[in-house]
C-alpha cells in the first residue's frame, strides 16, 4: 500500500512539473531598447541617448487576414530598455514591437524604418531560448546636436581604406 501511495505521489509531481514546463515553454520575454537619434542620421551613434519612460507595444497579426490578434504594451526603464512578457505562442502570426510614444518632448518624431522591430514568438523555429531580442528602435531629435557634424565625420571612409 505504501508503495502505491509513493508511486502516486511521484506521478503527481511529474505531471505537475510537465504542466509547469509546458506553460514556461509558451512564455517569451521580449527585450529591446528605445533611443533618441540626437544627430538625426537614421541610426544609433555614440551621441544617441536612451529614453526612459517611453512606450512600446507588441502587435501580432494573423497571417491570412492581417487582422490584429494580440497586443501588449510596455514601458522602458531608466536605461531605455523594455522587457515584455508574452504568455502564449504566437506561431501563426506576424509580430512586431512598435514605438508608441517618446518620453522626451524634444525627441518625439518616429524614425521611419527604425520605428518597429519584427520578432518571432514561437518555438516552431529551432530557437531554444525564451528570450527574444528586438532591434533597437528610435525617435528623431527636433534639432541635431552641435557636435554631430564632427561625430558623423568619424563614419566616413575614403576609398583607400579598403
Amino acid at each position: 500500500m505504501g508503495k502505491m501511495i509513493g508511486l502516486y505521489v511521484i506521478c503527481l509531481v511529474l505531471f505537475a512539473s510537465n504542466n509547469a514546463s509546458a506553460n514556461f515553454m509558451d512564455t517569451f520575454l521580449v527585450v529591446g531598447k528605445v533611443y533618441c537619434d540626437t544627430c538625426r542620421c537614421g541610426f544609433e551613434t555614440s551621441a544617441s541617448k536612451y529614453l526612459p519612460g517611453s512606450r512600446v507595444r507588441i502587435e501580432c497579426k494573423k497571417r491570412d487576414t492581417n487582422d490584429l490578434a494580440y497586443t501588449i504594451e510596455g514601458v522602458t526603464n531608466s536605461k531605455g530598455e523594455y522587457k515584455i512578457l508574452v504568455n502564449s505562442d504566437r506561431g501563426d502570426e506576424f509580430c512586431d514591437v512598435v514605438l508608441i510614444r517618446s518620453s522626451d518632448p524634444t525627441c518625439g518624431a518616429l524614425n521611419t524604418g527604425r520605428d518597429r522591430a519584427r520578432i518571432v514568438l514561437t518555438r516552431n523555429n529551432g530557437m531554444v531560448s525564451n528570450t527574444r531580442f528586438a532591434n533597437s528602435m528610435g525617435f528623431l531629435s527636433d534639432k541635431p546636436l552641435a557636435s554631430c557634424t564632427k561625430l558623423l565625420q568619424q563614419y566616413e571612409f575614403s576609398e583607400d581604406q579598403f
